[in-house]
C-alpha cells in the first residue's frame, strides 16, 4: 500500500511539473497584442520573389577534351584501385589500409 501511494505522489508530483512547462511553453500566446497607434502607417507585406533577376551562366571553357582521354584516366584509375586492393588482401596491414591513392585523379 506504501508503494501505490509512493507511486501516486511521484506520478502527481510529474504531472504537475509537465503543466507547469507546458504552461510556460505557451504563455505567449495568451498575452494581449498592444494595438498600433493610428499615426502610423501599416507597411505592405511584399512577398519575396527568389530569382526575379536574370541569371547569367558563364559560357563553358573553349577548350574540349576528347572522350577517350577522360576514358583511359579512368582505366588507369581503376587498375591503380584493383592494384592497391590486391596488395592489401596479399599484406593486410593497417598502413596499407588507411594509405592515401596516389592516383592523378585524387587531388
Amino acid at each position: 500500500m506504501e508503494m501505490l501511494l509512493m507511486g501516486v505522489c511521484i506520478s502527481l508530483f510529474g504531472l504537475a511539473v509537465t503543466a507547469a512547462a507546458f504552461g510556460a511553453a505557451t504563455q505567449s500566446d495568451r498575452m494581449e497584442t498592444k494595438p498600433l497607434p493610428e499615426h502610423q502607417p501599416i507597411a505592405k507585406v511584399v512577398p519575396a520573389h527568389f530569382f526575379a533577376e536574370d541569371v547569367v551562366i558563364p559560357a563553358p571553357p573553349a577548350y574540349k577534351v576528347p572522350i577517350e582521354a577522360l576514358l583511359l584516366q579512368i582505366d588507369s584509375h581503376v587498375r591503380l584501385e584493383q592494384a592497391a586492393a590486391e596488395s592489401f588482401l596479399e599484406y593486410p596491414t593497417t598502413a596499407l589500409l588507411h594509405s592515401r591513392t596516389c592516383s592523378p585523379l585524387i587531388q
